[in-house]
This record gives C-alpha cells, sequence and structure tokens, in this order.
C-alpha cells in the first residue's frame, strides 16, 4: 500500500478509536448521574414528609389549642347557668353549650386524625432515610469503582493520542490537510475501505477503472461520487 495512504488509513482508524471514548465516558458519567439521582430523589422524598409531618403537627396543635379554649367556655358556661333564670336565657346557654361540645367532638376527631397521619408520615420518613442511605451508599461506591474505568479510558486515551502524534508527525503536511478538509463533513468515515466494488462510504458502485486503481494501492483515490479517500479492504474475501 502506498506509504500516505497507509498513514490516512491508520490515522483515521486512530481518530474513530478516539471519538470512542466520548460515548464511553457519557455511559459512564451518566450511570454514576443516575446513581446520585436516585439517591437524591429519596432524600428529597424525606424533605417532603417533613414538610407534612410540620403541617400536620401545626394543625393539631391549632385544634389542641381551639379544644382548650372550648374547655375553658363550657366551664363559664356551667358557671353562668347557675345565675340564669329566664327561659329564653337558658335556651341561648343551652344552644351555646351544644355548639362548644359539637366543635369539641370536632376539635378531638380532627386531632385524632391528624395523629394517624403523623404516625404514618413519621413511618414513611425512616423507610425513606433507610433508602437515601442505601441509595447513597451503592452511587458512592458505584462512583469508587468506576473511578478506576475513569482512569483506564484516561490512560488509552493518551496512548492513542500518542500513536496519532506519531503519525501526524511523519506524514506530509499537504496531505494531512487533504485528509482534514475532507473530514470536516465526512467525520471519521474520511477514509474508507472498497468492498464489492462499493465505496463504504456513501456505499455507491465505483467503476471498474477506480476500483483498479484502489486495488493497487499506488495513489491515493477518492470516490467519484462523495470523494471520500478509499482503499483496498485486504480482509475482503473474494
Amino acid at each position: 500500500m502506498n506509504k500516505y495512504l497507509n498513514q490516512l488509513v491508520k490515522l483515521s482508524e486512530i481518530n474513530r478509536e478516539i471519538d470512542a471514548f466520548e460515548p464511553r465516558i457519557q455511559k459512564i458519567e451518566k450511570s454514576i448521574s443516575v446513581a446520585f439521582e436516585k439517591a437524591k430523589n429519596a432524600n428529597d422524598s424525606i424533605e417532603l414528609l417533613e414538610d407534612e409531618i410540620k403541617d400536620s403537627k401545626l394543625k393539631r396543635m391549632k385544634n389542641e389549642a381551639l379544644l382548650a379554649e372550648l374547655s375553658e367556655k363550657l366551664k363559664s358556661i356551667g358557671k353562668k347557668s347557675a345565675s340564669i333564670k329566664s327561659e329564653k336565657e337558658v335556651k341561648a346557654l343551652q344552644l351555646e353549650e351544644e355548639l362548644a361540645k359539637e366543635h369539641c367532638s370536632f376539635a378531638n376527631e380532627e386531632i385524632a386524625r391528624l395523629e394517624k397521619i403523623i404516625e404514618l408520615k413519621e413511618g414513611e420518613k425512616v423507610k425513606a432515610k433507610e433508602l437515601h442511605l442505601e441509595l447513597q451508599k451503592a452511587a458512592e461506591e458505584l462512583n469508587a469503582t468506576i473511578e478506576e474505568e475513569r482512569e483506564a479510558i484516561k490512560e488509552d486515551m493518551q496512548a492513542a493520542y500518542a500513536k496519532k502524534n506519531e503519525i501526524v508527525n511523519a506524514m506530509s503536511p499537504k496531505i494531512l490537510s487533504f485528509y482534514e478538509k475532507i473530514r470536516k463533513w465526512a467525520h471519521n468515515s474520511a477514509v474508507v475501505p472498497v468492498r464489492k466494488q462499493a465505496c463504504y462510504g456513501c456505499f455507491m458502485r465505483i467503476n471498474d477503472k477506480t476500483n483498479a486503481l484502489v486495488a493497487a494501492s499506488e495513489d491515493i483515490i477518492t470516490c467519484p461520487h462523495c470523494g471520500r479517500i478509499l482503499y483496498r479492504d485486504t480482509t475482503e474475501v473474494a
């Protein structure tokens, strides 16, 4: 194979290898992000439960204050009843007493209802805290495990860039510039093999003359359809 063409094929392969690192890194970062997001959601649920418990306790406290107020009112009504003489006043006081007792009953029911809610939410909070600790621990362990993979990828990237620099430094600036112009639009398919007499960039069939030139591998040949650099696929079974 032509020296320059061989360099282009190797450079193209290394560029593909380098570009493949990014999806690997993204996959790792996504797995960590998902793990910590689950832990955060568990923590958010704890905060929500705490707000609900706080709200229920506040409502219970208000009802307890109302109950104390009504209790005092009933005592006051009891004292008044001893000094009332007219039937009209008696009926009015009885009505006031009945209303106060109804409000007491409602306040007691509401306090009982709120205490059940508080008890339920406190139980949910305990479970949510356990889940949060479990998820946080799992996320941290995953992060520690993946840190080794990050380092391995970093080493592979450094090795790939070292190989790339070695090839680039040995290449003709003119050939390199030609390759980079094609790579701007073709990306990592700037240099592609010919298989079954077809360009494996645009998958269009090339004519016999171009195919023969590619097979000879003596010059840098581009696809007449898409302009990509072509080379003979030596792995293709005849």
